[in-house]
């Protein structure tokens, strides 16, 4: 089963699209490959990458998703 972020790597079509939607979406970012290739390997992306992420796949790989830890679901109201 993949991760949230093989997931985000694969809706964006690879590693280095995903870093350019990330730089496309967020102003002043400047991430490489080489940076998400490295949170592949640690299992999660850094907390302050967690909302480009989701930005950069149209919320399609969620901030919950992504970092659960940080971005707890939201209760739903009655």
């Amino acid at each position: 089963m993949a991760t949230p972020l093989e997931r985000a790597v694969k809706i964006a079509g690879g590693q280095t699209a995903l870093a350019r939607k990330i730089n496309e979406k967020t102003p002043g970012a400047a991430v490489t490959q080489g940076q998400v290739w490295k949170w592949l390997q640690s299992g999660r992306p850094p907390a302050p990458w967690v909302i480009p992420i989701e930005k950069a796949v149209d919320g399609n790989v969620t901030r919950h998703q992504l970092r659960p830890d940080v971005y707890p679901r939201e209760e739903i109201a009655a």
